[in-house]
């Protein structure tokens, strides 16, 4: 193991940092700030994060083959025009259900918008349970809605051949495989690949390496770990020095870089002043593995 280093680089307090996405143009992190309502961008050139506000809880990011970005805002996918923070409405989910939000979102290899929603919480992992749903939102706009019941849908990503989808929600402590048809974007045969442990606590954001092992947040955590889907085994932890640990990705000139986000929502004035860098943005180098830059969205 080459030596791991561990970096805050954005210390801003984020109340719920989440879905970091490199976006190589920019040569900047992407990321979200869920109940600070804003979407941020740190670039490690001028080192200083940017924040669009926007008018709702605003749970994650992607990149937009046209260009910008979409985002999942409360129950709505929207497109954000960066330069102008002109925020515009694709469509709206669970219009049935007035107390959900959008959580974790990726987009797949073809370009199709994967996104899950949960329940408002009451207080940090406090919710009612069942009431989220898995849609994915198509290239033409369109959107199919995969399942329901679900407690904290979390993170997902696809294996490096495209023939599975990796699933977290969260409140049943295990990462779960599909089988994946990346001509339809349909999935099936949903099975455990991985129970988290007590100290691993709530298994949150996700990405994939090229090695195809899963990188998984852990949050109250305060780790993340190295999974092998094939085996169902940990082979790494990486500790990290807040325990709200929500989500990770690679990014960087060569993907080499982890960036992990966190939260401080839910932490008392105690709590912060043992952690004070809660709430930032790391950077984790010399893990010696790279990560699989991140797909646009096709409409």
């Amino acid at each position: 193991m080459s030596s791991v280093r561990i970096e805050c680089v954005a210390n801003e307090g984020y109340r719920i940092g989440e879905s970091p996405v490199w976006d190589e143009k920019e040569g900047a992190l992407l990321y979200v700030d869920i109940t600070g309502r804003k979407v941020c961008r740190w670039s490690p050139v001028t080192r200083q994060p940017q924040a669009i506000p926007v008018d709702a809880p605003v749970s994650s990011v992607a990149l937009r083959k046209s260009g910008d970005y979409v985002i999942t805002l409360g129950t709505r996918f929207a497109a954000l025009k960066w330069k102008e923070e002109l925020v515009t409405t694709i469509t709206q989910v669970d219009k049935d259900k007035p107390n959900t939000r959008f959580n974790d979102g990726k987009v797949d290899p073809a370009g199709r918008y994967f996104a899950g929603t949960m329940a408002e919480e009451i207080r940090p992992a406090v919710l009612e349970r069942h009431q989220g749903s898995l849609y994915t939102l198509f290239p033409d706009l369109s959107v199919v809605k995969h399942f329901d019941k679900v407690d904290i849908s979390n993170g997902l990503d696809w294996s490096l051949d495209h023939k599975t989808f990796f699933y977290i929600d969260s409140l049943s402590y295990s990462v779960d495989a599909f089988d994946y048809d990346l001509q339809t974007g349909k999935i099936g045969n949903r099975r455990s690949i991985y129970k988290l442990e007590k100290e691993e606590s709530i298994p949150d954001g996700m990405c994939i390496d090229t090695e195809g092992k899963l990188w998984v947040a852990c949050y109250d955590g305060g780790r993340v770990i190295r999974l092998d889907p094939e085996t169902g085994k940990r082979l790494q932890t990486v500790k990290l020095p807040v325990d709200k640990t929500t989500s990770c990705c690679f990014g960087g000139k060569d993907y080499s870089e982890m960036y992990v986000t966190s939260a401080s929502d839910g932490m008392d004035k105690e709590w912060l002043s043992r952690q004070p860098q809660a709430g930032g943005v790391f950077k984790i180098t010399g893990l010696g593995v790279k990560g699989v830059p991140p797909y646009p969205f096709a409409g």
